[in-house]
């Protein structure tokens, strides 16, 4: 299948007003995409859009907790006629599984999961009867690796994974694209900046500048997954993905569980 140009194209962007869904809106609106910008926060997202080329004439907004039963549908039905889009939005949902309640389970499930699927299933469905378009869905390294108090968050990252790959193949003789990005640590934006953590020494970290250009770029050249991550940290998570008992000695050694146990007490202030 041909890729998408974006000039002229309009794009759905969950999680428009974090950080790393900030540099996507300014990647995607650099590349002449017509937006409609989506998360919780009506005045950040209207500031978002006045601050990109064309401002609110060129670019919409849509208010949208995706915790809430129902919310992804409704965000698409808002949205109305996309060429594709960028399920971005995510909760950090680091900690022991028995420190969450059950409903707090239910909403990280919910919004990194759960609606990602029933977005795409939405739109999907539209794409194929136009014979083009593209979804992109941002998932983690810890898509890819297990860490420690990580249970909840690594689970829907595994599964996003695993239902954008299997889509990939049902939406290809459609001619629809569909793409993971895979952030590795970021700094300056993401759930280690909200939680004021700093990430593990020695292994590196990447921009959100650089996650937003491999949105791109899984656009542009129909990509199937993109990892943007340092080499090293690279490097771990294949072992870590081929070898998960290795990768759990290397990470005690590491201490691992420490700085895990400081994510999640930054982020449990936050939930």
């Amino acid at each position: 299948m041909e890729s998408v140009e974006l000039e002229g194209k309009t794009l759905l962007l969950s999680g428009a007003t974090g950080g790393i869904g900030r540099a996507i809106a300014v990647e995607l609106a650099g590349h002449g995409a017509l937006l409609v910008l989506s998360s919780r926060k009506g005045e950040e997202l209207d500031k978002l859009a006045q601050s990109l080329p064309g401002g609110a004439e060129r670019h919409r907004t849509v208010v949208a907790d995706l915790a809430e039963p129902g919310a992804a549908e409704e965000l698409v039905e808002k949205a109305g006629d996309v060429d594709g889009m960028v399920a971005n939005a995510a909760l950090p949902a680091s900690g022991k599984l028995e420190h969450f309640s059950s409903e707090e389970v239910k909403r990280a499930i919910r919004v990194n999961f759960e609606s990602p699927i029933l977005m795409g299933r939405a739109i999907a469905t539209r794409l194929a009867e136009k014979g083009e378009g593209h979804l992109v869905f941002t998932s983690s390294l810890s898509g890819k690796v297990g860490s420690p108090r990580a249970a909840l968050y690594c689970s829907t990252k595994f599964g996003l994974r695993g239902f954008a790959f299997a889509l990939r193949e049902d939406m290809q003789p459609h001619g629809v694209g569909v793409s993971i990005v895979s952030p590795g640590f970021v700094r300056g934006a993401g759930m280690w900046a909200e939680a004021e953590v700093e990430p593990p020494p020695m292994i590196g970290t990447t921009t959100p500048e650089k996650v937003a250009r491999a949105v791109v770029r899984a656009i542009e050249r129909n990509r199937n997954e993109i990892t943007v991550a340092p080499l090293r940290q690279r490097f771990l998570a294949e072992i870590g993905y081929r070898h998960p008992e290795i990768s759990a000695r290397l990470q005690r050694r590491g201490g691992a569980e420490q700085i895990a146990d400081d994510l999640a007490a930054g982020q449990s202030h936050k939930r």
